[in-house]
């Protein structure tokens, strides 16, 4: 039986993973159409006016890990995308006024470290090239679909070319691989450097958008995940999206557009159609039916198994798995309005204070510090130190705030999303914004009496307003049995589900969270190959 479709294909969610998705899939000649629920395309990559005068990044708020095809096939830049690359790596604010501003530039680190531990200074070079070289390995696996274990001949020779990569390595090369994809960051930063802060530095890596300890196993690994990316042709590099993170998906959209897709917002759906085994459209909260020969979710794999389909039309194993499917990043952020530059503690003394204020700005004091603020949160409460990463990208982006004024991005960790006591986090988010303001008052006496406006999303704001369950910025924390072939459940990786004609294309598949746009494109093109080779269900 032939049923008549309005598309061929819907996508769930107009985040820039569903974007990047549409903008393929039109460009392969399907109709394609995108339902986002709120009323501006981006999902978490989006810039907003928070505060009157006053625009930021709301979420996600650094670029890196897009890639470069990606730009590049989706022609980007002439859809008006602008990357600048930040010229300082980091600032990190430490007791009793110090601090210790990290250059891109290698010379220049290692001066500042040294002023440190000369041992770590000689250190830092190669410990980053070898990140690199590793990241490398990484990188080479980002476009390619995973293998499903118990998959054909293509699933053989996808783990064979991967593990040629591994082949290639060094002997000890392949001993350190190992070793970043299993150790806890914190062991393995230990076994690098004596210096405090330069653990804290990099040590934050491994816990940001991921409520663990520093020291739990598998944490190492995020310094590849955000070691792959790159920024105008720099590898390792991090940027600002001019105009912030929406201009990103601004892009994304009008290139998306220009293609034939269509693109409707304020359309939350409420529901997959399911008929004979088979996805076979959505029908949005007003009631509204809409029929496609297939469906991309662009949602975290719980919010799209566990709250838009009918669990019993799904495979009972693959929904208890679903449900064990781990959403909890512990983060908490914020964004205020200035209406000066914070005047940091010691920023006088540093060599160069306008270009260090360009970096991520962090109070990551040690990996101590970062293991007090998660044994703080773990039994559901949040950190009384926390861990602050800031950003200000009006130094370098003057269309974000008034002349003289400022915003400034505050990506806070660990604030549990789960409060014991019968508390929501409803009851305390302005407590604890207010905490979050004073820690950084103690570092900038004057940020306090700076603010003129604050935007605050707990992680139960960043569920409810933008469907990041357990406020996961990851859509599913990129644990060592969540990743790769795994990722959202083994034998799933592919990026299609237990139903026919579904498609995931979110953060929730292969190679996870972060602007990158990977998952996106790789669901494409499974979808167009589905598409000429007539896989569909009827």
């Amino acid at each position: 039986m032939t049923v008549k479709t309005d598309y061929d294909v819907v996508i769930v969610g107009g985040g820039h993973n569903g974007l990047t998705t549409a903008g393929y899939l039109a460009r392969a000649g399907l109709k394609t159409l995108v339902v986002e629920r709120r009323s501006v395309v981006g999902g978490a990559a989006v810039t907003e006016e928070f505060h009157p005068g006053f625009r930021n990044s709301v979420c996600s708020y650094s670029v890196s890990l897009l890639h470069p095809k990606v730009i590049r096939e989706l022609e980007l830049g002439a859809h008006g995308l602008e990357i600048m690359e930040r010229p300082v790596a980091s600032y990190m604010l430490l007791p009793e006024g110090e601090s210790m501003v990290l250059p891109r530039k290698p010379e220049a680190a290692e001066r500042e470290i040294s002023r440190f531990s000369r041992q770590d200074a000689l250190r830092i070079r190669a410990f980053d090239e070898q990140r690199q070289r590793l990241a490398d390995v990484l990188r080479d696996s980002l476009l390619e679909t995973p293998p499903n274990f118990g998959g054909g001949f293509g699933d053989l020779l996808t783990l064979l070319t991967t593990g040629n990569r591994f082949r290639k390595l060094s002997p000890a090369m392949q001993r350190e691989f190992v070793n970043v994809m299993t150790m806890s960051i914190g062991d393995y930063l230990n076994e690098w450097f004596e210096c405090d802060p330069l653990k804290g530095d990099f040590g934050w890596e491994g816990i940001v958008g991921n409520m663990v300890s520093p020291y739990q196993a598998g944490t190492a690994y995020f310094l590849l995940h955000h070691g792959f990316g790159e920024v105008n042709g720099r590898k390792g590099a991090w940027g600002h999206a001019r105009g912030g993170m929406g201009a990103i998906t601004q892009a994304m959209a009008r290139s998306a557009v220009s293609k034939g897709a269509e693109i409707r917002l304020s359309s939350p759906v409420r529901e997959v159609i399911v008929e004979r085994g088979a996805a076979r459209g959505v029908i949005l909260e007003d009631g509204t039916s809409i029929r496609a020969r297939a469906v991309a979710a662009n949602v975290g794999p719980k919010l799209l198994y566990l709250r838009l389909i009918d669990r019993s039309v799904i495979d009972s194993e693959f929904m208890r798995q679903i449900e064990g499917w781990r959403c909890r990043s512990g983060t908490f952020r914020m964004n205020v309005a200035l209406s000066e530059t914070p005047r940091f503690n010691g920023l006088d003394r540093v060599k160069d204070p306008a270009k260090a204020l360009t970096g991520s700005i962090h109070i990551t004091p040690s990996l101590d510090y970062l293991e007090l603020a998660y044994d703080d949160a773990k039994r559901g409460g949040w950190s009384k130190e926390p861990v602050i990463t800031m950003g200000i990208p009006s130094v370098y982006d003057d269309s974000l705030a008034p002349p003289g004024c400022h915003v400034m991005s505050l990506f806070c960790q660990h604030f549990n999303p789960e409060l014991s006591g019968g508390r929501t986090w409803d009851d305390v988010k302005e407590e604890v914004a207010d905490l979050i303001v004073a820690t950084i008052n103690r570092y900038a006496p004057n940020f306090k009496s700076s603010i003129v406006g604050r935007q605050v999303l707990s992680p139960l704001d960043l569920e409810r307003e933008f469907g990041l369950i357990g406020g996961d910025i990851h859509h599913g924390a990129l644990h060592l049995d969540q990743i790769w072939s795994m990722r959202p459940v083994g034998g799933y990786a592919q990026y299609r589900g237990p139903l026919a004609n579904l498609y995931m294309c979110g953060a929730g598949t292969h190679p996870g969270g972060g602007v990158s746009g990977i998952p996106g494109h790789n669901a494409a093109r499974e979808i167009i190959r589905d598409f000429r080779k007539r896989r569909l269900a009827a």
